[in-house]
């Protein structure tokens, strides 16, 4: 049960958290749920938000003109036994906030200040993405064994915040 008063979400515990960071994290959420990944459990989504406005989404799926793992009915990763947050390359999926970043280049949209909402903590590849693309915070609802990738993040000034954590 979730009470609103203004601009603050109010949770069952008790916790207040703002309005616009619950809805661009369920905005997440949503898109997430158009993955094409074989693998239910890798399912995520990203939002690229500036100015309370929502500039591009993106989810983890195959390339354009790829039949993703899912049309195929296997992931080539667990067919080659590769372990998670390892050899991204050798994957069929192009990463949420790849896609995003992407979406944005591709549409003329500039993301330099902007925040991305994700529903995973972004690995190492992305943060690199999301560092030189200029985005100044991103929020994640779930982690990710990357602590390199948290590095980067903190060397280059980008806010890094645990959604948990907002409320």
């Amino acid at each position: 049960m979730v009470s609103y008063y203004r601009y603050i979400f109010l949770t069952t515990d008790g916790v207040f958290m703002n309005k616009w960071d619950q809805r661009f994290m369920s905005m997440a959420e949503e898109v997430a749920t158009w993955s094409s990944c074989f693998k239910l459990d890798r399912h995520v989504g990203a939002v690229i938000v500036k100015d309370k406005r929502i500039l591009t989404t993106g989810y983890n799926g195959a390339s354009s003109g790829i039949k993703s793992c899912a049309e195929k009915g296997e992931c080539i990763r667990v067919k080659l036994g590769i372990p998670s947050g390892t050899r991204h390359e050798i994957c069929y999926a192009v990463h949420a906030e790849q896609n995003a970043i992407i979406q944005a280049a591709k549409l003329g949209v500039s993301v330099d200040g902007a925040t991305l909402y994700c529903t995973h903590q972004p690995c190492v590849i992305c943060a690199k993405m999301i560092i030189n693309a200029g985005i100044k915070r991103v929020v994640y609802k779930y982690g990710y064994p990357d602590e390199f990738s948290m590095k980067l993040f903190d060397e280059a000034g980008v806010k890094v915040e645990d959604y948990a954590s907002l409320g």
